[in-house]
């Protein structure tokens, strides 16, 4: 082991956050906390986690829930194909290995929605793998430390990286060695505000010493964000609601919302009622519009959404229902899992 490899071990064994999936061997708990932290972070991830655990306690009741339930469950977290991806490898699970968690790597990474990084996690810290993990919080730290300045988003840049992970792995115990890697980037190495006083490994650092620690990482460059202007039509007749399952390949899918007019830029409500496909959706019927929201941005990470609702009444039901839509009772509404954009309005609105 080297010597700084010794200093960070010994500086996790103090600091390390004290966080629910931590000291934990079970490879299914693990697994579960690591798709939960993709695109999420801690503070946020925690309560979803023991949720889960709570709810669905093994692998085999995660794979017996229905989509829905582990949608609704989900709800809020965002990046919802990690929920259905979880949902497919429980099922994998159950079906290709006989209800028990692979303990082989390629057969972890076989399961749907499992990457390098999760696959490594998983085997290091659940059977002592010597398997290094290379996440965003690893690929800072390592570009930093090693001075490495090829891009860290470029295939290269990954490579060098990887290598120079495995290479350094603490191959006796390499669980708790890729978890303090990851810690150190998450406490110390950080994007911005660095504690560099706090590090354990500041001497064998190349970026402070050469003062290049704003510098380092460097990225090719951002995804370009693509605007988009959604035109929600709010359906109520009586006591339901008309809701969209959505199923196309496209943000969200699986979850509800309702039906929706997309134009190329920001339009007024007036304009989007004198649309083909306003009449597409009510045909003979002639809707009392009740309200029109103020308009609502939605973040998402390589997309803006824009959104207005339109609120409408009508007397009686459409003759023909628009694709994927179904009339829920509004006292139900809450049981459906949706967008946080979505639960937004309705809890404002309902």
């Amino acid at each position: 082991m080297s010597n700084w490899s010794h200093k960070l071990l010994k500086w996790y064994e103090v600091n390390k956050r004290e966080l629910p999936w931590r000291g934990v061997k079970d490879p299914y708990k693990i697994w579960l906390s690591e798709i939960i932290l993709q695109q999420t972070r801690v503070n946020q991830g925690w309560d979803y986690y023991n949720r889960f655990v709570e709810k669905y306690p093994t692998v085999s009741k995660l794979a017996s829930a229905s989509e829905h339930e582990v949608l609704k469950l989900w709800q809020g977290l965002g990046y919802y194909s990690r929920a259905r991806n979880m949902h497919h490898a429980a099922k994998q699970i159950m079906q290709q290995h006989k209800s028990k968690f692979p303990k082989d790597y390629e057969a972890i990474r076989a399961l749907k929605g499992v990457g390098d990084y999760t696959a490594a996690a998983i085997t290091s810290i659940a059977y002592n793998l010597p398997y290094p993990v290379v996440d965003g919080n690893v690929l800072r730290v390592y570009s930093r430390l090693l001075g490495i300045s090829t891009p860290i988003d470029s295939t290269e840049g990954k490579k060098k990286i990887w290598e120079a992970a495995e290479e350094l792995l603490d191959k006796k115990n390499p669980g708790t060695y890729n978890q303090a890697v990851m810690e150190l980037g998450a406490l110390c190495c950080t994007p911005k505000n660095l504690n560099c006083a706090e590090c354990p490994v500041q001497a064998s650092c190349y970026a402070y010493a050469h003062k290049q620690t704003a510098i380092l990482p460097i990225k090719e460059g951002k995804t370009k964000v693509k605007e988009r202007f959604l035109n929600y039509i709010v359906i109520v007749h009586g006591n339901k609601i008309l809701l969209h399952n959505r199923q196309k390949k496209d943000i969200w899918k699986g979850l509800h919302d309702f039906p929706c007019i997309e134009t190329v830029k920001r339009t007024s409500p007036e304009k989007v009622m004198l649309s083909k496909e306003w009449k597409d959706i009510f045909h003979s019927n002639k809707p009392i519009i009740k309200s029109v929201s103020e308009p609502y941005t939605h973040i998402l990470s390589h997309q803006r959404l824009n959104a207005v609702f339109i609120k409408t009444e009508v007397n009686k039901a459409l003759k023909k229902l628009p694709e994927n839509c179904l009339w829920v009772e509004r006292k139900n509404i809450d049981t459906y899992a949706v967008p946080r954009l979505i639960e937004q309005y309705i809890s404002k609105y309902f």
